[in-house]
């Protein structure tokens, strides 16, 4: 309350140092560079429970550290753990404090992730996304779906760390995040603040959190990826799926036509621009897997106009690709035609 004055009584803060400044009166060295969303669908085997693709994580691990360190030096691996009952793995210690890398490297990235086959089985089966908490069915899939996302974010945490990027995993629920009928209600990110200017790249996912009017429900990559962009105002935002973007129909269709470039209105209605035989709004066939408690990709692409209405561009594409990588790098607009991706932008 306002102008109530703290009672007298032990110090809370008795080695003097000041309480850190809001978000909003602080900023970064240099400007967010990026934040990625890594989709569920593709660092995962989406169809088989907690699965993880492997091989598509490792690429996102390469090539996100060639967009933040373009020179060949060899980061040094952080994850200091024992795993699958082999001998800890510390590496040679001793030269990190005469290694280059760390002055060299740009961490002014920030990680989303979606769950895929992790948490989306659970919360689908136990109804956590429609909310009810004096519900036990809902009580046990809340905490099921977090026992599997926070799992998922934890491997790919380690994935990165492992190849010398300084990840730090922020479930959402655990930051204090909340909604209010599925709509942010309250979203701290004094901890991204201060983790990026101590030069960490936070690792945030879709998770289950508390709702202020349902209980509880499913708060989706999609929609903390918009509200950091609001926030942070990165350069660029970069959605990485398990196709090369966005369709006028399910990939699968052998005539599928990819969408290069969507040019979103004031309104927040968007418009097709490339290829030009696409001129029409929103004429997209839209699939969303029938266990996918996030929208799939009408919420993405739905997400994405929001973010681009703010003057951000935003890129789908492909994981572990040539074109993934160029993006990373920020580099889609130097040769935009032999670019194969989708370019979601303001027309203004």
């Amino acid at each position: 309350m306002e102008g109530v004055q703290p009672k007298s009584g032990p110090n809370p803060n008795p080695l003097g140092t000041p309480p850190p400044a809001p978000v909003g009166t602080r900023s970064l060295q240099t400007p967010l560079r990026c934040i990625i969303k890594l989709g569920g669908a593709a660092i995962t085997n989406k169809y088989e429970l907690e699965s993880i693709n492997e091989a598509n994580l490792s690429s996102v691990c390469e090539q996100l550290r060639e967009a933040m360190m373009p020179q060949s030096e060899k980061g040094i691996g952080m994850d200091w753990s024992r795993r699958d009952g082999n001998e800890i793995e510390l590496g040679d210690i001793s030269k990190i404090g005469e290694s280059s890398v760390r002055n060299g490297l740009n961490s002014n990235f920030v990680v989303v992730h979606g769950a895929g086959s992790f948490g989306h089985f659970q919360a689908s089966k136990s109804g956590v996304h429609k909310g009810g908490l004096h519900s036990p069915l809902v009580q046990a899939g809340f905490v099921a779906t977090r026992i599997s996302v926070t799992s998922l974010n934890l491997a790919i945490v380690r994935a990165l760390a492992r190849g010398g990027i300084p990840a730090v995993g922020m479930p959402p629920f655990a930051c204090g995040w909340s909604t209010r009928q599925r709509d942010i209600a309250s979203a701290d990110a004094s901890q991204i603040m201060d983790s990026l200017l101590a030069g960490f790249v936070p690792i945030l996912h879709g998770d289950a959190v508390l709702d202020h009017a349902l209980d509880c429900t499913i708060l989706s990559g999609d929609v903390i990826i918009r509200h950091l962009a609001e926030l942070f105002t990165p350069k660029y935002v970069i959605f990485l799926t398990d196709v090369h973007g966005v369709y006028d129909r399910p990939p699968s269709d052998p005539d599928a036509v990819l969408l290069k470039e969507i040019v979103v209105k004031e309104d927040g209605s968007w418009t097709v621009v490339k290829p030009d035989l696409l001129q029409a709004e929103k004429g997209v066939e839209i699939t969303v897997a029938a266990h996918d408690t996030t929208g799939g990709m009408e919420a993405k692409i739905s997400e994405a106009a929001i973010i681009a209405k703010l003057g951000i561009d935003v890129y789908i594409t492909k994981v572990g690709t040539e074109h993934s990588l160029r993006a990373l790098k920020g580099q889609v607009h130097e040769n935009p035609d032999d670019w194969l991706g989708t370019i979601i932008r303001s027309d203004k």
